[in-house]
């Protein structure tokens, strides 16, 4: 129980200052840490006690070993932290509600960014994911581009911290997605409704108009929790 909690306390110790090291700018993603004996003999503890806090520091994504190199600060934390932080959101078993607003909010802000700098080529994207969407029958294709538009304007916002939010969440947005269409489409004119609110999106982004992005974007999800409400 002692060596527990012993080990427990050198984790804080040693996360702590990592973490100060990262602030001050000592360490960067890529950099090589102390060697295990160093940071024993610099925190006056067991090599092992050192050894456990670098595994769980490992196992969180903030660290990686290097077999007869070392341990090192990650290079990129996107794919360490997705699997923890997606289990995280699913333990939590938000509310559909809950993950509507969070990635209304976050997709909003997602267009409005677009807006500024999306490309022909990103634009022309979205319009011919449109059409596929107006000629489809078959929902699993629709689903998938529905998925596939939201992405595209995502990534054209170039904010790497939201992308990586909508990432983290993206098992959950995608669920949501299949379920929130599925209750919207119950009626048979929601999906021209749903199509046209598509449509608006793009023409919003296309038009540079920040305004209008939000009052799209607002309208694409007033739709849904409409239609949700409804059923629930």
């Amino acid at each position: 129980m002692e060596e527990k909690i012993k080990i427990a306390k050198t984790y804080d110790i040693v996360t702590k200052d990592i973490k100060d090291k990262i602030i001050d700018g000592t360490l960067k993603m890529g950099d090589r840490l102390p060697s295990e004996r160093e940071m024993a003999e610099k925190f006056g503890v067991s090599r092992t006690s050192i050894r456990e806090a670098i595994r769980a520091l490992e196992v969180i994504g903030i660290i990686e070993s290097r077999r007869g190199a070392g341990n090192y600060i990650v290079d990129n934390f996107n794919n360490s932290l997705l699997q923890p932080l997606s289990m995280m959101f699913m333990l939590q078993e938000y509310s559909a509600l809950d993950i509507l607003e969070l990635r209304e909010s976050l997709e909003i802000q997602c267009c409005k960014m677009a807006s500024k700098i999306i490309s022909k080529k990103e634009i022309e994207v979205l319009n011919n994911i449109v059409i596929d969407m107006s000629e489809t029958t078959n929902e699993d294709k629709s689903l998938d581009l529905d998925i596939k538009f939201h992405n595209v304007i995502i990534k054209a916002s170039n904010n790497p911290l939201i992308i990586n939010v909508l990432s983290v969440i993206s098992q959950l947005m995608d669920k949501f997605i299949k379920d929130a269409r599925k209750i919207i489409l119950c009626k048979d004119d929601n999906r021209e409704k749903l199509l046209g609110t598509h449509k608006d999106i793009v023409l919003a982004i296309e038009s540079k108009d920040e305004s209008k992005c939000v009052d799209s974007m607002k309208n694409h999800f007033e739709l849904i929790k409409e239609s949700y409400i409804k059923i629930n």
